[in-house]
């Protein structure tokens, strides 16, 4: 079976390239950390790959706004390939930082087949503060690619500027009627947040954590999918193994760390992406 090759981003204040990385690679990729300017000056191109993703970080010192010296970028150099990319049906994705690149660069949400135009943004936490905590996740799109067949889970979040929002009239209506809502913040229980702090972390309208175009096929979210992708990065990790273990004493059956699923929520965004390229693009 062939695997699919993701693009990587790397460049000026990029810190989760790594982990990104990592995460395609678990996940069954072939994943190349490029820097933007490598694909500026053609030593690598786009049409090589499946997958071109954005991740996290501080791009460009967030100066002009969280993504946006980076998203210009983008646009000014790249638009042309990643236009084609587009267009050609594959993959693209970004959390966080990649999320603030891709919507400020015009990529999403494009609700009327748009990719050269923002209409929304990613702007500064209701709370006023840098939010760093763990928050729960529902999906809620049966279209979008990545986010398919997601149970409701937990995700770690680390941003300033992460309130989902627009001026454009009727966009978040359309993002309902297109099925492009991908994932919304919601309670322990799984029930809507309706805005409440810190259920919802940045004040996002219509509590949305993440969003895809028209396809499904283009994805931001802004929580860290590639922070999650072992139990042991959960903080509570250890109080779920006693549950574990406790459960399995009470129906008594044997203790086995090798039946154990160690495997984080967060992989499972990953896998849904590498496997849809599998199957549609390589």
């Amino acid at each position: 079976m062939k695997q699919p090759n993701v693009l990587v981003l790397v460049g000026y204040g990029i810190n989760c390239d790594n982990e990104t990385q990592f995460a395609f690679q678990k996940a069954g990729a072939v994943a190349d950390r490029v820097h933007i300017n490598e694909i500026i000056d053609g030593t690598y191109k786009l049409a090589d790959y499946q997958i071109f993703f954005v991740p996290g970080g501080f791009s460009y010192g967030d100066e002009l706004g969280a993504g946006k010296v980076l998203a210009n970028k983008l646009r000014i150099n790249l638009e042309e390939q990643l236009q084609q990319f587009i267009k050609d049906g594959k993959l693209v994705g970004g959390h966080c930082n990649g999320a603030q690149v891709l919507i400020k660069a015009g990529i999403l949400p494009a609700v009327d087949g748009n990719y050269e135009v923002q209409t929304a943004t990613l702007t500064n936490n209701d709370s006023g503060r840098y939010e760093d905590r763990w928050i729960n996740l529902k999906s809620v799109s049966k279209k979008c690619v990545w986010t398919s067949d997601l149970p409701t889970m937990r995700m770690p979040v680390a941003h300033g500027e992460g309130k989902f929002y627009s001026k454009e009239p009727g966009l978040i209506e359309k993002l309902k009627e297109n099925d492009q809502i991908a994932l919304v913040y919601v309670r322990p229980d799984g029930n809507p947040t309706n805005g409440k702090f810190p259920y919802n972390p940045n004040g996002s309208v219509a509590d949305i954590a993440g969003i895809c175009d028209p396809t499904g096929r283009i994805f931001l979210q802004m929580p860290h999918p590639e922070r999650y992708t072992h139990l042991t990065n959960n903080p509570q990790w250890t109080r779920m193994i006693s549950d574990i273990k406790r459960e399995r004493r009470k129906l008594r059956l044997p203790i086995d760390p090798d039946k154990i699923d160690w495997e984080g929520e967060g992989l499972l965004i990953f896998r849904n992406a590498v496997n849809y390229a599998i199957e549609e693009l390589v």
